[in-house]
């Protein structure tokens, strides 16, 4: 090959790998059906990834995964505080490079709806506001209020200009549409909206403000007009939505979140129906069991949708992440922000629910022409079977659904007979041959497994023989000299604007010999939250924690005082500021009293609340910078204290061998936060322990689902295990710097490594054929029968055993499968010689494969394998 055409070849395979955007070059519209895109009515399926919740090394397998699963849209939120920290200041490296990410998106040839917000819930840090918009005189957030719209200087300027010229006629830059405008310009100046070729089909403008908009009374709406006005000035050639508002202005596209929205109507004819937000599971607060949603339920829920005329739905999340450094909020969400997802929290696919949902998918596309030429014609066989027909003269598909949460029922649909399980849908591109039932799980499923393994510290940097740790203690009480002196109790996140998790309260108090000392009084401290620690002269005395449903803290601490100076110090912390409700931005923080020292000799309580305190904001350890590793004295000549509080921890490790995602299991340590080369893999909690009610073995996906109905983990810790990016381990000599707070023991902590133990499958008599048999040019992939496959997760792996193999009545999950009543002596041998030795396969669920061991039955094949 030439010199001319080498450069040519590299020139143009530079173009297909990263300016594939230019491929989408596109108008996006809308009507009363869909999204329109180049004046093609579109079907479309999204799922939401939220960029900072994983690492860009992580992006590009997160985004073909998710295509692979079917997904046509990435759905994102914007996180302003993220991205400003300070005002004018701003971060788009690393995990906040938004529009790397957009072009990872456009380079797997997907869309993007870009949710700017700015506001985002999103169970994030204080909604994804910056703390400093709270410092603005005046300010109110999310109503119709000109501190919060205007920029700060300006307001000012405009103050002091109105008050002596009485103009009106003045350029108001509004705070919140100056952090919109710069998102909106950054996207066109690299040409991402769809209208430049890029692949941003829909924007997104405030957030779920319906669920709180009635708190702000006759403001609301104002507000709500002006932020839909300012979204579209900004021109970005591409619709706006906001969800959960019913009154959202022309053309603004309201749109629906929820575990369902097939009821949902759009406040206009003239706009499609949306679902921005689909459920798959819900978020884990620390102190709570691990939520999760059945995938047969999710299926149902989403069939629906697109039954009763949906083109656009979203999952959230498809792939939840983790909440790393402080960016949880809540309070009290877990540093694991796993949701459930179809990819797990460290990318894995989640079977069975991504390989059902990617059915169900596949389903949807193959009604995609019926569905976008026409409305459904809806009719009810009875209250609970309802069926759906979207027909011309060239195309017709049909929805069947059952929406009893007990009884299966048998229909006649146009001649011919359906069998419809309850609670579940049946999807039928051509209105006579069933593809897809969201009942019938068509897609293996995967058991996956944490393989412990030790700490393998770094021999060839350990500074000691204590077990290769190292250590500081962080001073009780005021140690910086920045702190300060005040009178009363002061709220925490006025003070510290949450430049730390933790806040100092000292005071002194004098007895004098035969007063109170050396008798045993309470200490009594009421704070509005999230925890507190309080020593008394240098050593705890005890704390409390609140919890997500009620963050205060009320305690009694039995205290012994002695003669002379008694010095209190109270730690306050937070877990994360709130994110949601009304005027969640005036929620406070910290110890606001009233503290007592009560039941005193003579009888007497103290009031301490008015007196003068000392404060601290953060740690002497936090402005020393040990989070790094590199700085601090670290002791590592003693023996290596445990169990004590407020201590920090530093050791160097050699990274778990493999490619499999990592974690590191906390077991043993109290609370915290922890980094890894200098990176904050979250705060770590594995002492709150979920309450002993509420989980069941199985939970029934059949009726309505709600956040608490289906639980694991009761009564053991809500997280255990925290994931550490591959991307910031080095094969050795990586260092992980803890800060305890309560005290624990580091000797026991130890690595994980996520793996797949077990690939199973359970396929019956009655289930539909795989989709990929379906084919629209003959019969024969509609006439197929039930097809039972296995695929080993990973490249290069094979079928190395069958665990379980059993046709006729067997019953259980993957990883506990047993033989029911009647089971076919031959399945065992059968399954091992189809699959053994092979990545895939695929075996034919009926009698003629099996023999018939129970007649009259309806028989299904169950099969566990393990690969290698």
């Amino acid at each position: 090959m030439s010199v001319k055409k080498v450069d040519q070849f590299i020139f143009l395979w530079f173009l297909a790998i990263y300016a594939p955007a230019a491929t989408f070059c596109a108008n996006v519209t809308y009507d009363h059906r869909a999204l329109i895109i180049d004046g093609n009515r579109r079907v479309l399926i999204s799922g939401s990834i939220h960029y900072p919740r994983s690492t860009p090394e992580m992006w590009p397998d997160l985004i073909q995964r998710s295509k692979d699963g079917g997904v046509d849209v990435i759905e994102t939120y914007v996180f302003w505080n993220l991205h400003e920290p300070i005002r004018g200041q701003y971060n788009f490296e690393g995990r906040g490079d938004l529009v790397k990410f957009v072009k990872e998106v456009a380079a797997a040839g997907l869309y993007v709806h870009l949710r700017i917000g700015p506001y985002v819930c999103a169970e994030w840090n204080y909604g994804g506001f910056p703390i400093w918009l709270h410092f603005i005189p005046g300010i109110k957030f999310r109503t119709d209020n000109e501190p919060f719209k205007v920029s700060p200087y300006i307001y000012i300027y405009l103050i002091h200009v109105i008050s002596n010229n009485n103009s009106k006629n003045l350029f108001l830059q509004a705070e919140m549409k100056r952090f919109t405008a710069k998102i909106v310009n950054m996207m066109k100046q690299e040409s991402l909206y769809a209208s430049q070729g890029g692949p941003i089909i829909l924007s997104q403008i405030e957030n779920e403000y319906g669920d709180v908009d009635w708190a702000y009374g006759p403001a609301a709406k104002p507000y709500i007009k002006w932020a839909a006005s300012m979204a579209t000035s900004l021109d970005t050639g591409v619709p706006w939505v906001m969800c959960m508002q019913a009154d959202a202005p022309n053309p603004i596209i309201d749109t629906c979140n929820g575990f369902y929205c097939d009821q949902f109507t759009p406040n206009s004819n003239a706009k499609p129906k949306i679902w921005t937000e689909g459920y798959n599971g819900w978020f884990l607060y620390y102190g709570g069991a691990v939520p999760y949603r059945p995938v047969e339920d999710l299926a149902f829920a989403v069939a629906r949708f697109y039954q009763l005329g949906g083109t656009f739905m979203n999952y959230y999340m498809y792939h939840g992440g983790t909440n790393f450094g402080r960016t949880t909020g809540g309070p009290f969400v877990a540093t694991s922000y796993d949701y459930d997802a179809p990819l797990d929290e460290y990318g894995i696919i989640r079977q069975p629910k991504w390989g059902h949902l990617k059915d169900l998918h596949d389903s949807i596309k193959l009604c995609e022409e019926a569905l976008i030429a026409t409305d459904p014609a809806v009719t009810s066989l009875d209250p609970n079977i309802e069926v759906a027909v979207y027909k011309t003269d060239n195309v017709c598909a049909a929805f069947l659904a059952n929406i009893n949460t007990t009884i299966d029922v048998t229909v006649n649909f146009s001649g011919n007979s359906y069998r419809l399980p309850a609670w579940s849908v049946s999807i039928l591109p051509d209105c006579k041959n069933v593809v897809f039932n969201t009942a019938k799980i068509n897609s293996a499923s995967t058991v996956s497994i944490f393989r412990a393994e030790s700490l393998k510290q770094d021999v060839g940097s350990l500074e000691n023989d204590s077990l290769g740790w190292s250590w500081i203690s962080e001073p009780i009480g005021i140690s910086k000299n920045d702190s300060f002196s005040k009178f009363g109790l002061l709220e925490q996140i006025n003070t510290t604007a949450d430049r730390s998790d933790y806040f100092w309260y000292s005071l002194s108090i004098d007895l004098e010999d035969g007063d109170d000392a050396g008798s045993q009084t309470v200490l009594h401290i009421e704070s509005l939250g999230h925890a507190l620690y309080a020593f008394i002269n240098g050593k705890l005395a005890g704390g409390g924690t609140g919890n997500s449903t009620n963050a205060t803290v009320n305690v009694d601490i039995p205290v012994t005082l002695v003669t002379g100076k008694n010095t209190i110090d109270l730690l306050s912390l937070t877990v994360g500021l709130q994110n949601f409700g009304a005027f969640f931005d005036t929620w406070g923080a910290g110890i606001t009293g009233p503290v007592t020292l009560k039941g005193l000799k003579n009888g007497s309580t103290i009031d301490l609340s008015s007196q003068q305190w000392t404060y601290q904001v953060g740690l002497l350890g936090e402005d020393l910078g040990l989070s790094s590793g590199n700085a601090g004295q670290w002791n590592s000549q003693s023996t290596l204290p445990k169990n004590q509080s407020l201590t920090w921890y530093k050791t160097n490790f050699v990274a778990p061998s493999g490619n499999d995602p990592v974690a590191i299991d906390f077991t043993g340590m109290g609370k915290g936060e922890a980094w890894v080369n200098g990176q904050s893999i979250g705060r770590y909690w594995p002492t709150y322990v979920s309450p002993n009610s509420g989980c069941t073995n199985s939970c029934d996906y059949r009726g309505y689902y709600y956040q608490s109905k289906c639980l694991r983990n009761c009564g053991k810790p809500s997280q255990t295990l925290y994931h550490v990016p591959r991307s910031w381990l080095k094969s050795d000599n990586n260092t992980l710097v803890l800060f305890e707070e309560s005290g624990g023991d580091p000797a026991k902590i130890s690595f994980a490594t996520k793996q797949i133990g077990s690939v199973c499958s359970y396929i019956s008599e009655s289930h539909p054929p795989p989709i990929d048999l379906w084919n629209s040019d003959t019969e024969s992939g509609r006439k197929a029968g039930p097809v039972l496959s296995l695929d080993c997760p990973y490249p290069n792996q094979v079928i190395s055993s069958i665990k379980f193999a059993s046709f006729g009545t067997p019953y259980g999950t993957c990883g506990n499968f047993n033989h029911g009543s009647c089971s076919s002596n031959s399945a065992l041998y059968i399954v091992q010689k189809a699959c053994i030795g092979s990545s895939s396969c695929n075996i034919n669920v009926s009698v003629n494969t099996f023999g018939d061991p129970c007649k009259g039955v309806t028989k299904s094949l169950a099969v566990e394998a393990s690969c290698m």
